[in-house]
């Protein structure tokens, strides 16, 4: 009798001994997933389009564009054009780009415009007399160069094979009032290039 009962004590302790194994695995292993779990993304945290606009200015140089474009520009299908819509009204745009490459100590700015958009009339486009000012007032001390618009494209088509270009898509609804800047070497002119290409003769 006395065996059996130590027999059944020794299977009684056993089991507790089991249990309270399997009841401390099964919390490590609840622990691990909850550790292993990845946070939900959080998309605020996506830097915005005038954060992107520095990287890409910083990273940039002569001879990379940076288009202002209106809302129905197209996408293009080159893998050296990078994209972002803005979301925000073309001028505003345009504005802060240009303050941000004044800022730079690299790169100045080049302009060229549609020349369509000089011949827009009222009866075509609301108020076009008022956004011509406001643009001629932001653009004046950069003497775009005005260009046929596919003239624009061929030069865009031309520099994406090589070189980087960034799309700034904005909520514009006005036909050809993009503004594209192809990037100039700031600190180095083209007399100054002349001259050394003269000297290396």
């Amino acid at each position: 009798m006395k065996t059996r009962k130590h027999f059944l004590e020794i299977m009684e302790m056993q089991g507790k001994v089991v249990f309270a194994t399997l009841f401390f695995i099964s919390i490590l292993f609840g622990m691990s997933g909850c550790k292993g779990k990845e946070p939900a993304s959080d998309t605020s945290k996506l830097p915005d389009w005038k954060t992107q606009l520095d990287d890409h200015i910083s990273e940039f140089g002569h001879r990379n564009w940076i288009l202002i474009v209106d809302k129905a520009f197209p996408a293009q299908n080159t893998d050296g054009v990078i994209t972002i819509d803005t979301k925000e009204n073309l001028q505003d745009v345009l504005t802060f780009t240009l303050k941000q490459i004044a800022a730079s100590t690299h790169v100045k700015p080049i302009l060229y415009t549609d020349k369509e958009f000089a011949y827009l009339n009222a009866e075509q486009v609301n108020a076009i007399d008022e956004y011509r000012h406001a643009r001629a007032d932001i653009l004046e001390k950069y003497s775009p160069r005005v260009l046929l618009h596919d003239s624009v494209f061929v030069k865009i088509d031309r520099a994406s094979k090589l070189f980087k270009v960034l799309v700034l898509k904005t909520n514009e609804v006005i036909p050809y009032s993009s503004v594209f800047i192809e990037l100039d070497c700031k600190y180095w002119s083209s007399e100054k290039e002349k001259a050394l290409r003269n000297a290396m003769k």
